[in-house]
């Protein structure tokens, strides 16, 4: 099958969770685009949007039919030249309603998981459960007599273990969009020395077609993106758990949350990107890291505290987010949750002596809204992290240490051959997290 071919029946597992979603819109979009090109005239082109709940497949329709609007309106030139021989479309209004309409003819939503027998390729993008992703991926492949290629969204279950737990000779590569999809650059693409290599190449393809920027990880559990981020989180909490023998624990959450946004100029803290991917996400993606890495114990006490405790994080189905570790009004944190207490304490409570604790960082180091969009950004950077380490104050000296570890665990994923080399996990977290710079640098030596 050439690329055409291979686009003509898709299936999308999960299309109505927070990750399906967004690859069937993209997807949808690529097969309108094909089908308005003249070579592929009498060519039909279906994705099937397959998942459990039909009420959120009526949702994921809205979804999809808003975001097809937002498309069509920034490219309403492009689409007048596509549909130049339509002489009834005559204003903007029109092309873009025949656009939307062409989008959502491609969609055909589905409770039944049949749909995927017939599929030439099939995006995974389901809970990450290996046992669910397995049991799906196996079912499929007992039916379907095209040799599907599947592309799995996980974030973390090494692409060699759904291979041969599900009998997929090879035709599954890795193929993990960052969150969320219609937005996020980056794609991590994970292939095995069984991966087919004309999946590879259409991968590429496609990645490009979706002005996508592809980083290679090798098959290690979590690879680049999760391999960094859940050992930079267990620092976090590690530097919480010591900070709490001299002080409230909501006051070191405070803490940790504040010295990873502020000093080291991220873009948020560090607890609100845990609560912002969900804690129960971030246990399970280390219960599933763990038997995979052997000279590691990826684990954190306090995440099953918060659980057994219904404390959750993640989104709100309009995207808002969810208390978490902290507690959030207008988006923005206000308070955080005392385990002891089993409630929210208001930041105002104890805000004055964390921050006289930490002190401020140097003036020198602007916030990250600022220093991504100075085109000398490196000298910036380079400048206020130099301030930072001629400061003796706790917040400097916290900083400067999570900064080393951060750099750490980046070197240690080229050094174990998950990222092919340091430029690779750099983008990922430039690109994928949205840093203002890789991990890996000269600011923390």
């Amino acid at each position: 099958m050439n690329y055409e071919e291979r686009m003509q029946n898709v299936t999308v597992l999960g299309a109505a969770g927070k990750m399906g979603s967004g690859i069937l819109l993209l997807t949808a979009v690529e097969m309108a685009d094909l089908g308005l090109q003249p070579e592929n005239k009498g060519r039909t082109f279906t994705v099937n949007a397959m998942d459990v709940s039909s009420e959120a497949l009526s949702g994921l329709m809205e979804y999809v039919r808003a975001q097809a609007r937002r498309i069509a309106e920034k490219k309403t030139v492009l689409l007048r030249k596509m549909y130049e021989d339509r002489k009834d479309l005559i204003e903007n209004f029109d092309v873009i309603d025949q656009y939307i309409f062409e989008v959502m003819q491609k969609i055909r939503p589905t409770t039944r998981l049949e749909t995927a027998y017939e599929s030439g390729l099939i995006f995974e993008a389901v809970s990450e459960n290996p046992d669910l992703k397995v049991k799906i991926l196996s079912d499929i492949e007992k039916n379907n007599k095209n040799a599907p290629w599947y592309f799995t969204n996980t974030s973390s279950i090494p692409i060699h273990y759904l291979d041969e737990q599900a009998g997929l000779q090879g035709r599954i590569l890795g193929f993990h969009f960052y969150n969320p999809p219609a937005v996020q650059k980056l794609v991590e693409l994970i292939v095995t020395d069984k991966t087919d290599k004309e999946a590879v190449e259409f991968a590429h393809n496609y990645a490009k077609k979706l002005r996508k920027t592809i980083v290679p990880s090798n098959d290690f559990a979590g690879f680049i993106g999760n391999g960094h981020f859940m050992r930079d989180a267990l620092h976090a909490i590690s530097e919480v758990e010591r900070l709490s023998k001299d002080m409230p624990m909501v006051q070191a959450i405070y803490i940790l949350n504040r010295i990873t946004q502020d000093f080291l100029v991220r873009p948020m803290g560090i607890f609100q990107l845990i609560d912002y991917v969900g804690i129960d996400v971030c246990q399970y993606i280390m219960q599933v890291m763990n038997p995979h890495v052997p000279d590691e114990d990826l684990y954190s006490s306090l995440l099953d505290k918060m659980i057994s405790l219904g404390i959750r994080g993640g989104q709100n189905p309009d995207g808002s987010q969810k208390d978490g570790f902290l507690q959030y009004e207008k988006g923005r944190p206000s308070g955080v949750y005392d385990i002891e207490k089993q409630k929210y304490v208001p930041i105002s409570d104890f805000k004055e002596k964390a921050d006289d604790f930490i002190k401020e960082p140097p003036d020198s180091l602007p916030p990250w809204k600022s220093v991504i969009r100075q085109a000398d950004k490196e000298t910036v950077l380079e400048k206020g992290f130099k301030d930072l380490a001629g400061m003796d104050t706790q917040g400097a000296k916290l900083a400067l240490e999570y900064g080393r570890r951060s750099k750490e665990i980046a070197k240690k994923l080229v050094a174990y051959n998950v990222a092919q080399d340091e430029k690779d996990v750099n983008t990922v977290l430039l690109t994928g997290f949205y840093h203002a710079y890789g991990p890996i640098n000269d600011y923390f030596d």
